[in-house]
């Protein structure tokens, strides 16, 4: 068993590491969006970054404090899954093309996004941030790629007593609002592709979660509807 200050010495180092990819991301998004805008004045990237990584920042934070194990497994990155080893490789293209847009569009002006729509889609996105909070909370078993955990168990209560699947709906919802939080209607075309790639990854991790994790299939049973209550 490991003694109290190798406990704070891994948390310690989860944390170095955490920090260390989020001021990566940071500089990556910023030149994505900035480098093409050809401007500091992109008003629009100013807001998706604070309304991204103000949240991100609370998060971290939260796990720190109450569940560093799960931020440990939402660190890890690697699929074992040939499925989705393959979605995630086909759909990376057209993740980076959508974040370039924006910024081309704020240069030429191609779209013309009203502030209320701009608002509403802030709210909508900070709105998929709070769902992504409670999954967390409610499921410590919430990794990034698809997996059975060791001793993992059903989780059927709260959100997952409505849809099987609340982090794909924060998901979904992040990614439908952050084109329009950033001003362009062109990258919400892309963006829409991402439906497409939600849906083949649920059916693969649920294919997963049928063969190894007990008391599944009688949890579909139960829970009819993996993302939108009365629609699918």
């Amino acid at each position: 068993m490991r003694n109290k200050n190798e406990s704070k010495f891994d948390i310690k180092k989860l944390l170095r590491m955490a920090l260390s990819r989020f001021g990566a991301a940071l500089i990556i998004i910023s030149f994505i969006l900035f480098l093409p805008a050809g401007t500091l004045k992109y008003w629009n990237a100013w807001l998706f970054i604070g309304a991204l990584f103000s949240p991100v920042i609370l998060v971290l934070i939260y796990l720190i404090k109450n569940d560093p194990e799960l931020l440990e497994k939402r660190m890890k990155t690697k699929e074992k899954e040939e499925t989705q080893k393959m979605i995630i490789k086909l759909s990376f293209i057209p993740f980076v093309i959508s974040f370039l847009i924006p910024g081309f569009d704020y240069r030429y002006h191609w779209s013309v996004v009203p502030l209320w729509l701009v608002i509403t889609a802030t709210l909508i996105m900070l709105i998929g941030y709070g769902i992504f909070f409670i999954v967390i909370r409610q499921n410590s078993y919430a990794s990034r790629v698809i997996e059975i955990q060791e001793k993992q168990k059903l989780i059927d209560s709260g959100l997952y007593a409505v849809i099987r699947h609340p982090m794909y709906l924060a998901n979904i919802l992040l990614f439908l609002s952050i084109p329009l939080v950033l001003g362009s209607y062109y990258s919400l075309i892309v963006m829409f592709l991402f439906i497409l790639v939600f849906y083949f990854r649920i059916k693969n991790e649920e294919e997963v979660l049928l063969k190894g994790l007990e008391g599944y299939s009688e949890y579909i049973k139960k829970v009819r509807y993996r993302l939108i209550p009365f629609v699918w």
